[in-house]
């Protein structure tokens, strides 16, 4: 039976190899902070700010979110090079490089869906004032209590989820929120858009267990190769078959954390690019002209819609009616008419304009406010009885085409999200692989278990990707690498699954109140 001392010394490669690795990621570290640098400095060179207070502020909340994704690699992007480590199947440092390239292709190739559905967690009054004090406060908080717990669950070994994490820091700074505003309840968390989360958050890891299990008990029923049954020996590396099947279920998980995880630090950076100069990320320059006009036409024909609705033309500032029709998530009797005009106002300023680009920059941050304000409360709308059919797809055609104008992820972005991902992966990957492997089952993992556990997350995280839900790669591999266990007669030692449990349990309540904490201290300070 390896020790942890075994698997780090089974893991270590020559000096000579090691130094190659080591400058083979220097390279790539180098090449992509220097990618998105230099684009960070063209996208900042059209902002005109009188003082260099909020690209001070731009860079401090930058480091802090990417310090984020650095955590998050400590424990996720650990777990999806865990088995080729522990298995000999690929040297340490190859396999963070090999995983490191595999997460920037996923979060490369993401759509940034899934970083707007965890945004729109947040209350929308903090999403439309995230460039004020209450704005500021809320990212930083849920960042800051977000890798506090990350850093804690880490340091003991314990595959905590920083989906889970991050989801009960979002949530704790809602409900901070709401008391500091002394409203009722808690209609600062958008608990529609939360019970889907949490329903992805907790389907996942017991599908992982079953399917891992189940697909262990096909494998022992129908492959019939010892090899593949049996644990790691020392310093051997598996036959070559079983090498090159575990190789690709690494790559694969690898790649659908970048395109599910990696997205999830990527809304709230937009956030914050959003907040501090908004004259360059409040809107996306990609809209062509030709989307411009499409957008002009379908809003006049939405405002036909939401006037056939009824209700009197609305008078006064419409953003405090449909504002209060979100936060209570129910249409009010004037949210049509203010509605109506408040997308009139939209496409007085967007529609006559060749590009979004040419919306005068004072306005930009003001023009991405309403579309989001509009875009949240379309399904008000929506869900309204006796719409036709091209009533309710007029009222979608808008929302996609407002949804594209500010829900955008520029490439930078992605690149340097990844970069963090894969820099976790190498400094804190050792006492992740220790627990997957040695301190799960009572069985050390065998080769066939590593690959079961692997094939069924990076499918469940794909899933999960098409129907833009946040899922956590921790979860689903380590309850798959235990269903394995269950199938495998190997049992599951109760120390390590107490203690993971009881991680997954108190995650969210000591996330909540650790980012709530720290909400209402940084509102001071800001």
């Amino acid at each position: 039976m390896q020790t942890e001392a075994a698997v780090v010394t089974a893991t270590r490669q020559p000096q000579g190899s090691g130094r190659i690795f080591g400058l083979l990621f220097g390279v790539i570290l180098l090449v992509g902070v220097s990618y998105a640098g230099v684009h960070l400095v063209e996208d900042l060179s059209t902002v005109h700010a009188r003082s260099i207070a909020p690209f001070v502020l731009l860079g401090v909340a930058l480091l802090i979110a990417l310090g984020f994704e650095f955590v998050n690699g400590f424990h996720d992007t650990a777990n999806a090079v865990a088995t080729v480590i522990y298995t000999n199947s690929m040297p340490a440092n190859m396999a963070v490089i090999w995983s490191g390239a595999f997460n920037f292709l996923g979060v490369l190739t993401s759509s940034g869906a899934v970083a707007f559905t965890v945004v729109s967690l947040l209350p929308v009054e903090l999403i439309l004032q995230v460039g004020g004090q209450a704005g500021f406060a809320m990212v930083f908080a849920l960042l800051i209590a977000a890798i506090l717990w990350n850093l804690g669950t880490w340091y003991f070994g314990l595959p905590n989820s920083s989906s889970h994490t991050l989801i009960g820091s979002i949530i704790g700074v809602g409900l901070a929120n709401q008391l500091i505003s002394s409203r009722t309840g808690t209609s600062g968390v958008n608990w529609d858009a939360a019970i889907g989360v949490f329903k992805g958050l907790i389907f996942s890891p017991i599908a992982g267990f079953l399917l891992a299990g189940l697909l262990m008990m096909l494998l022992k029923a129908f492959v019939k190769v010892p090899a593949l049954y049996r644990a790691p020996e020392g310093k051997k590396p598996p036959p070559w078959p079983i090498r090159a099947l575990l190789v690709l279920t690494c790559t694969g998980v690898s790649f659908s954390h970048g395109s599910n995880d990696g997205q999830k630090g990527m809304g709230l950076i937009m956030l914050i690019l959003i907040g501090t100069v908004p004259t360059a990320y409040a809107l996306n320059g990609a809209v062509s002209s030709g989307q411009v006009k499409t957008f002009h036409e379908v809003s006049v024909e939405t405002q036909q819609v939401l006037s056939s609705l009824g209700g009197a033309p609305y008078i006064g500032d419409p953003r405090t009616t449909i504002t209060a029709a979100v936060q209570q998530r129910q249409a009010l009797p004037d949210t049509a008419p203010a509605l109506t005009q408040l997308i009139a106002q939209i496409d007085h300023e967007v529609g006559n304009r060749p590009s979004l680009k040419s919306v005068p920059p004072e306005q930009m941050g003001n023009v991405r406010n309403d579309i989001y304000l509009a875009n949240s409360a379309i399904p008000l709308m929506l869900a309204k009885p006796g719409l036709s059919k091209e009533q309710t797809a007029t009222l979608t055609s808008w929302r996609g085409l407002g949804t594209q104008a500010i829900q955008f992820i520029p490439p930078w972005v992605k690149a340097a999200v990844a970069l963090a991902l894969g820099l976790g992966t190498m400094v804190g990957w050792k006492r992740i692989v220790v627990t997957v492997g040695e301190k799960i089952g009572k069985e050390h993992l065998t080769y066939a278990q590593g690959a079961s556990a692997e094939l069924v997350a990076m499918s469940l995280i794909q899933a999960a990707d098409m129907y833009h839900l946040p899922v956590s790669t921790t979860h689903v591999l380590t309850s798959g690498v235990a269903g394995t266990m269950a199938a495998n007669g190997s049992g599951l030692q109760a120390a390590t699954v107490r203690n993971l449990l009881m991680a997954w349990v108190l995650t969210l309540p000591a996330s909540i109140l650790l980012s709530g904490v720290l909400y209402v201290v940084l509102r001071q300070v800001f």
